[in-house]
């Protein structure tokens, strides 16, 4: 009974008055569908030893005002796989979820499907990937913490599949377990840091710190905060400059200053609280995008913010997950553009830089949910454009936007160095500028 308790002390640690779901009536009896020698004697130890009837926990909880639907994996029965009943128990935790409007919550640690019971287990893939889509299409958020070891099936089908997702430190996540994995494949690339790392997974958090995390999360993404006609986040105050500049070369350079705040310091002046979620899901993560939810004096916005560097597709393709799942969930998003244009790069093209920056154009045409963008510092060519909002982009006065860098324009038309500022002027990239030209709706104050 110990390893249950253990279960239980982590489930109760994060949500206050857990109240565990009615098992729904089981499917498997005796050695199940593949009459497999001694499987039930094999479930009876597993019952005896965590005082559980199925590898999986599932029931509702208070995490600080809000509740949750909790998903838990006790991996001490049989290691956590995923029989037919374990499937059919996640699927109704879904549906609770569903019909009562609260976030889900899956505590993951799993070696997978149960071989034991053959195809039928593993058909509960597909229906567990059904109940996530099922509950993203309801507006229904979904947060996965990955423990140790998350593998196979339930990295898949559960972990990958939600909304935002945690790991626990060191835990080992990957599709194949280390005993069915090619020989000597192990390291960092199938931990939570490797995981981290290579953008799959937004944040590594330790145990102590699951419940306020988790309540914070809880918080900013719960259906009752949500509408479905969200009103436009409003334009951030500047922060810098005053005046305005008197020529397009002194725009760049304004741009340009070391000194000029920065997207943390416009989030940190915007938002009471907030949480960033990072990578971009197939491999990549770039520092220079930050992106996330935070709390607007008592609403939550998503954000997605350049930092001033050339964004890699990793930044982008982050961009743009955020802006759909902002879209999917009824969050209106604010954009922060400042960067010198996108990276280009070797590596940047091989990585589908072009692409990438598609996504993020597409993203903000196609969402429901209102864009406010600011201009907060350079804005470069398509590299910026892509996260700017059509008819929504407000610019401060230390901020430029322009086809391309003066100085790239002088390289082009094969002009010298002393030419560029005559150029900047040309371009007409200032905050006026850009307001008389009908770019931006107005400037920031």
């Amino acid at each position: 009974m110990a390893e249950h308790s253990a279960l239980r002390a982590l489930v109760e640690a994060i949500g206050r008055g857990f109240v565990e779901f009615a098992p729904p009536a089981p499917r498997t009896s005796g050695d199940g569908p593949l009459d497999w020698p001694g499987y039930a004697e094999q479930r009876a130890r597993a019952a005896d030893r965590t005082d559980a009837d199925e590898s999986v926990l599932c029931g509702r909880a208070r995490l600080g005002e809000r509740e949750a639907v909790l998903i838990a994996f006790d991996f001490a029965y049989l290691g956590g796989s995923v029989g037919e009943d374990t499937g059919v128990r996640i699927v109704a935790a879904f549906e609770q979820a569903r019909e009562q409007r609260l976030p889900v919550i899956s505590l993951i640690a799993s070696g997978g499907s149960r071989m034991q019971e053959g195809i039928r287990a593993l058909q509960q893939l597909q229906a567990i990937a059904r109940a996530c889509l099922l509950a993203r299409q309801d507006r229904i958020p979904h947060v996965a913490v990955l423990r140790d070891p998350t593998t196979g099936g339930m990295w898949a089908a559960l972990g990958a599949a939600a909304d935002v997702v945690l790991a626990a430190p060191g835990a080992r996540i990957s599709f194949g377990g280390a005993r069915v994995r090619s020989v000597g494949e192990d390291g960092e690339d199938f931990r939570a840091e490797g995981k981290l790392a290579d953008g799959q997974v937004d944040r590594v958090v330790d145990e102590t710190d699951l419940p306020e995390v988790l309540t914070e999360l809880v918080s900013l993404l719960h259906p009752t905060r949500l509408t479905r006609t969200p009103g436009p986040a409003p334009v951030p105050a500047a922060l810098g400059a005053a005046t305005l500049p008197g020529t397009g070369m002194q725009a760049v350079e304004r741009a340009r200053a070391a000194e000029r705040p920065r997207a943390r310091a416009y989030l940190d002046s915007y938002l009471g609280t907030r949480f960033e979620i990072g990578g971009d899901r197939a491999g990549g993560r770039d520092e220079g995008m930050i992106c996330g939810f935070g709390d607007h004096e008592g609403r939550t916005v998503a954000f997605a913010a350049q930092t001033g560097s050339a964004n890699t597709p990793a930044g982008f393709r982050t961009a743009a997950r955020l802006i759909r799942l902002a879209d999917q969930l009824g969050i209106p998003v604010l954009t922060l553009v400042d960067t010198p244009g996108a990276a280009n790069d070797a590596a940047s093209e091989r990585a589908g830089v072009g692409p990438a920056i598609a996504e993020v154009f597409t993203a903000v045409a196609g969402a429901s949910v209102p864009v406010t963008t600011l201009v907060i510092g350079e804005g470069g060519s398509g590299g910026a454009l892509a996260l700017a909002a059509p008819e929504n982009t407000w610019v401060t006065a230390d901020a430029y936007f322009a086809v391309i860098a003066p100085e790239s324009a002088a390289a082009i038309l094969k002009r010298e160095p002393a030419e560029v500022p005559d150029l900047a002027d040309h371009l007409r990239l200032r905050p006026q500028d850009l307001l008389e030209l009908g770019f931006a709706r107005g400037l920031a104050r």
